[in-house]
This record gives structure tokens, C-alpha cells and sequence, in this order.
């Protein structure tokens, strides 16, 4: 594994490490506790975080959730596998050279692509270079067999997916998954467009576990209670 990364800037979208007693970073020991209960003793450790279009809230999601298992002591690896748009390296301040595209194309072995951050216990495979065939190398046997591998390293893995309704990428590792998380901004999401992204992820055979109100504020949340 490469050395630890370099700590973020003071706007890192890791609320979990900056400002851990904050509402929102409680709204995420929630999430993590909601995902501990709903799986029951199901041996759940690949799980995907996907949206249906961009700007929802995947990605911080996702840099929260798997900080927020690593604090309870799980080895936690976060995966960047929008190869198209890729912004997990973004968050802690790394290049983004050598990655899951490296790897699946055979140019970096998984000891060089996976590396160590500033937070314990939480370990990166970052997208790497974009690849000119995102969806052929998601959709790869190689693709497969690193997942297969990776759990038996890591107690949870978290995989940050571009969005499920104008791409194939997000279903294709959604399916590879034990299960999948949609985020969704909450009152920006149509019911009908809801509704086709759920029937997408069953059409592609992914186990969705349920859905992150994103993005409310507390007035909205007492009234939603």
C-alpha cells in the first residue's frame, strides 16, 4: 500500500473528521447503524453508493459512511469507481495517477493502487486515470475477482458509482455488490423518475437496502418525522 495521504483542506466534505459532533455527522452514525440492523447478521461487505444524476450527494455520502465504520474500528476500504468523473482523491488531497483503472488494465498491481489515508482504519482505491472503456473494465471478470479479493481484506467496502440513470457503470457495480445505497436530494427527485431508477437496479439484479434523504433541512426533517 502506498503511504498516507496528506490531510484535507479546511472545506473537506469529510464532516465525520472535521466537525464529528456536528447534526450532520450524527445523521451518518445513524445511516451506520440503520445498515448494521437492516443486514442481520448477513455477511455484507461490498456495498455501492449511487444516485440518480449528479449533484445529489453520492460521493459525500459515501466519504462519510466509510469514515464513520472505520471509527468504530472496522478496516474500511472507500473505492472511486466513477472512472468517468472521479473526485474521491479530491477530498484528501492526492494524486490520482494509479487507481482502480490501473489496476483493472494490468498497469499497477493492488499493493500500488490501494492506499493508506490520514484516517484510521480507512484504506483508498482511488478511479485512477479516466480509461477510454469505463463500462467494458466495470463490467470486467477483473472487476469481479478485485471485489472477491478485497473482502477478504477488509471488514467493509464502500464504492462510490456514478449515477444509475443516464449511465450503465452505476448498475454494473451495483449488481457486483451485496447491496446498494440510492442517495437522493431530498424534494428534487420526481416520484415517476424514482421509480424508474429502482426498476433499474432490480432489472440489473442489485440488492438495494434503501434510500438517503440528502440535503434536509431541519424544518423538512421534523415535518417528514
Amino acid at each position: 500500500m502506498k503511504p498516507l495521504m496528506p490531510k484535507p483542506s479546511a472545506n473537506s466534505a469529510i464532516i465525520m473528521q472535521v466537525s464529528s459532533s456536528s447534526s450532520a455527522s450524527e445523521a451518518y452514525r445513524s445511516l451506520r447503524f440503520n445498515i448494521e440492523s437492516s443486514v442481520n447478521g448477513e455477511n455484507t461487505r461490498t456495498i455501492a453508493i449511487t444516485s440518480a444524476r449528479r449533484g445529489e450527494g453520492k460521493t459525500t455520502t459515501a466519504l462519510n459512511l466509510a469514515t464513520a465504520y472505520a471509527q468504530i474500528g472496522k478496516r474500511v476500504l472507500l473505492i472511486d469507481a466513477d472512472l468517468r468523473k472521479p473526485s474521491i482523491h479530491l477530498s484528501f488531497g492526492g494524486e490520482n495517477n494509479r487507481g482502480l483503472s490501473t489496476y483493472l488494465t494490468g498497469q499497477s498491481t493492488m499493493n500500488e493502487a490501494i492506499r493508506v489515508s490520514y484516517i484510521d482504519n480507512l484504506s483508498l482505491l482511488m478511479s485512477g486515470p479516466v480509461p477510454p472503456n469505463p463500462t467494458e473494465l466495470l463490467a470486467s471478470r477483473q472487476m469481479n475477482t478485485l471485489l472477491d479479493q478485497l473482502r477478504q481484506s477488509f471488514d467493509m467496502i464502500f464504492i462510490d458509482t456514478p449515477p444509475v440513470l443516464t449511465l450503465t457503470d452505476g448498475k454494473i457495480v451495483a449488481a457486483q455488490c451485496d447491496g446498494v445505497l440510492l442517495v437522493v436530494e431530498y424534494g428534487t427527485l420526481k416520484r415517476i423518475v424514482a421509480k424508474k431508477v429502482k426498476e433499474d437496479l432490480v432489472l440489473a439484479k442489485a440488492k438495494l437496502m434503501g434510500v438517503v434523504l440528502n440535503k434536509i433541512n431541519h424544518q423538512d426533517a421534523e415535518a417528514y418525522l
